[in-house]
């Protein structure tokens, strides 16, 4: 298909979406040109839900190779499609499948509960998946009697056993981007600025000195839901700073702080304009889990899915 002139690739992006029939899912840490063409912006959880309903031929999922996997689990006959292979996840690379069955059969019986930040493969050997925003319903819809091993994100699932009470194993994996998120940045940025609300998400737990500070510990979408219904003009936000671009944009009255500059995930930006107008251009680059593999994977995912 050869292409026509545009005056702005985002023209171009959009005459290509809809020659393909195709969607473009994007996550709240991508860049904000990115957002500002997809069809959804969201976190892990609203992002698969609109993937599961869309009757596009073609998902177009800027985010992280994971993400992709579960779109393609769910929509097994659509064509899901990536900007850039390479856009992979520190945690979730933190547990292997080989590691997770090895736990298992030290805990037989226990019940698995996979952060959404996971493989395909890790997924197809767990119980339950959950993401941020619903980590702690999922937890709570297990019998008490059950036995919980929770991956691979440690301080996701140490503030998951915090809300309900619950003994939980926990893995010992963390994000490396919200680990450059600093205590001590808290303190100073809520000394420089006392009328600012602090919201932190969960995987930021290594905060322990100062997540009694928190106003809200939240999802990004909670995030993004809370800054708009409260009143406060100023906020400080602990988590990858992509999402300040939807939260300026959403409320363009309000002040952002990030609490770490640097809080920047490598992967996630790998994508850009350019590669999504390429993937669309030449169907490039499409990720497919194997039947057998994503039948086995589906079921925690749609547990996952009926928690919101």
């Amino acid at each position: 298909m050869a292409k026509a002139l545009y005056a702005t690739l985002e023209e171009e992006i959009l005459s290509l979406k809809k020659e393909r029939n195709a969607i473009i899912l994007a996550h709240n840490y991508q860049v904000g040109e990115i957002q500002d063409v997809a069809d959804l912006c969201a976190d892990s959880l609203r992002l698969a839900q609109y993937a599961a309903k869309t009757d596009a031929k073609v998902i177009l999922f800027c985010g992280v190779h994971f993400m992709a996997e579960t779109a393609s689990i769910l929509c097994p006959d659509k064509m899901v499609l990536v900007p850039d292979l390479e856009a992979g996840c520190s945690l979730a690379n933190m547990v292997s499948p080989q590691a997770l069955q090895k736990w298992k059969e030290e805990h037989p019986g226990a019940v698995v509960v996979a952060y959404v930040n996971t493989s395909a493969a890790v997924k197809a050997l767990s119980d339950y998946c959950c993401t941020s925003s619903n980590a702690v319903k999922v937890v709570q819809s297990i019998p008490e009697d059950k036995e919980i091993l929770f991956i691979p994100d440690f301080f996701l699932g140490r503030y998951v056993q915090a809300q309900t009470g619950r003994k939980i194993h926990l893995w010992p994996g963390y994000c490396t981007i919200h680990a450059r998120i600093k205590s001590e940045d808290i303190f100073k940025l809520r000394q420089e600025h006392p009328q600012a609300e602090f919201l932190m998400h969960p995987e930021c737990g290594c905060l322990t000195g100062t997540m009694h500070l928190a106003d809200r510990i939240l999802s990004t979408e909670g995030i993004v839901n809370y800054v708009k219904e409260s009143p406060a003009q100023e906020f400080i936000i602990a988590t990858e700073t992509g999402i300040l671009h939807r939260l300026q944009k959403d409320n363009p009255a309000k002040i952002f702080y990030p609490a770490a500059k640097n809080a920047v995930c490598e992967h996630m930006k790998r994508n850009t304009l350019e590669k999504v107008s390429d993937s669309l251009e030449k169907l490039q680059y499409e990720v497919k889990v194997p039947k057998e593999l994503a039948d086995k994977a589906r079921l925690p995912i749609e547990r996952m899915m009926a928690l919101v």
